[in-house]
């Protein structure tokens, strides 16, 4: 313990954080800790010591979707304050300790100047592309260097999990911390997680319990498309763009698609929670030729489409209607083939978990569409709006005339 900290205690699992050890993986469900575990022992750490620590993860477009903000809580929670200067972008502290802040998808020059990281933290690494952890490893090369990698487990596929868990590396603590090793797991959050164990199991156990996603006769796209890398064919000129605004603790998320042959292909897509409206032009601008084709955006937002329009984008409202999320669930149903970029995380993770309720006493599955994995899906549609809209017009007309 620092001198002059409060009595600053973790859960005992993260003993492991003050072992020499290459690479320290925790993994496991919500309420774990993992974050605030991190946090703590970093700032120690950076007090008994100047060090230099990269604090990454997939996507960052502001200072907001890191881990900045935690770590201000933690040096005002421990009296830190003398010890740490916060500014707006770093967290430097008096004996020379740096924290700095960088997304691995848009930042890649940047984070090659910390090749004399001495750790680097790689938050919510579910979300980590091959590609990224291929860029990462050989960057930070220090001797004596450590990568510390906290995250829940999505699927048992992502490069994380794989790299990590299913194939674990030499020199390495890998770690599974659920709600259950927290002794400071509050009654809030034992409420909800209560709640979902009791609605739908299999989400508790993936939520709560740390495991990967499981496949049920529920999820609306199963068996429906498949993962691979691609490139859009030489010539192609034709580019569905969709957008879905963020609202509190839901993302704003951004993906390009187009078909070919009854084929849906989905090859980008963007985002993050808690990203303000005049930065969302960085969202957009990250998906290639977003900022020349027409972007079709959720239409419960007027005021943002009319600021993004004036901002030079050519953005206009996709249409609703009464059943347009089910019509256009069965639109993207009836392509003969799906195809998913690797790169497109939060799209693979929602094509899988996303779901229709089942009944909690028969087990039975309603025709109700469950309201969650589903802001990049939502994207989606309203890319596809045209064509879903021309097609529910046309089964009305033919019901009309009797053809």
């Amino acid at each position: 313990m620092a001198k002059g900290t409060q009595n600053i205690r973790v859960p005992a699992k993260f003993k492991y954080l003050y072992q020499k050890k290459r690479y320290k993986v925790y993994y496991g469900g919500r309420g774990g800790a993992k974050s605030w575990a991190f946090a703590i022992v970093l700032l120690l750490k950076g007090v008994q010591k100047p060090i230099r620590v990269l604090c990454c993860r997939e996507m960052q477009h502001s200072i907001k979707e890191s881990v900045h903000k935690l770590l201000v809580t933690q040096i005002e929670r421990m009296g830190l304050q003398s010890r740490y200067k916060v500014q707006r972008d770093k967290i430097i502290g008096v004996n020379g300790t740096e924290f700095v802040f960088f997304g691995l998808r848009h930042d890649p020059q940047q984070i090659k100047s910390f090749e004399g990281a001495d750790i680097a933290w790689v938050e919510e690494a579910q979300k980590v592309t091959l590609e990224s952890w291929k860029f990462l490893t050989p960057t930070i090369r220090k001797a004596g260097s450590e990568i510390w990698v906290s995250f829940n487990p999505d699927l048992a596929t992502d490069p994380t999990y794989d790299r990590f868990v299913a194939h674990r590396r030499p020199s390495s603590f890998v770690i599974k911390v659920n709600y259950s090793d927290n002794p400071f797991f509050s009654r809030e959050m034992m409420a909800e997680l209560e709640y979902d164990k009791e609605e739908d199991y299999q989400n508790y156990l993936h939520i709560w319990e740390g495991e990967c996603a499981t496949t049920s006769e529920a999820q609306i796209f199963k068996n429906k498309f498949t993962v691979k890398d691609f490139k859009a064919p030489e010539g192609m000129d034709t580019f569905y763009f969709g957008l879905d605004w963020g609202f509190s603790s839901d993302p704003t998320a951004i993906v390009r698609c187009w078909i070919k042959d009854n084929e849906l292909y989905i090859d980008y897509e963007d985002g993050g929670v808690g990203i303000e409206l005049d930065h969302t032009h960085k969202v957009i601008d990250a998906i290639p030729l977003a900022n020349k084709y027409t972007i079709r955006a959720d239409n419960a937002r007027p005021e943002s489409i009319s600021f993004i329009s004036r901002q030079g984008y050519n953005i206009v409202a996709a249409p609703k209607w009464a059943g347009s999320i089910e019509d256009g669930i069965e639109y993207i149903r009836s392509f003969s083939n799906i195809f998913i970029h690797t790169r497109c995380r939060e799209v693979i993770s929602e094509f899988t978990h996303y779901s229709y309720k089942t009944d909690r006493l028969s087990g039975d599955i309603l025709p109700v569409v469950k309201d969650k994995w589903n802001h990049y899906i939502d994207a989606l549609r309203y890319a596809l709006a045209p064509m879903i809209k021309f097609r529910d017009l046309t089964m009305t007309t033919k019901g009309i005339t009797g053809y």
